[in-house]
């Protein structure tokens, strides 16, 4: 490969990745709403694994107190 060629195509690889970072940092709060979400799932995640964990306990409670 020629090397103007080269020099041609890494200039052209600086440039597109400096265009995509400044599109990046220019974006501002993209991702907001995925972030949200995520803080909900794991909110509920979280109530969940709680109300297993409770009703667990009662449950082996009761089977254990079987007399047979």
């Amino acid at each position: 490969m020629r090397p103007s060629k080269l020099l041609a195509l890494l200039a052209l690889a600086h440039l597109t990745l400096t265009e995509r970072i400044r599109r990046l940092r220019d974006g501002g709060d993209r991702g907001s709403e995925t972030t949200e979400k995520v803080m909900w799932i794991a909110l509920l995640v979280t109530l969940v694994l709680a109300v297993y964990a409770i009703f667990r306990s009662k449950i082996l409670e009761k089977i254990n107190g079987i007399a047979l």
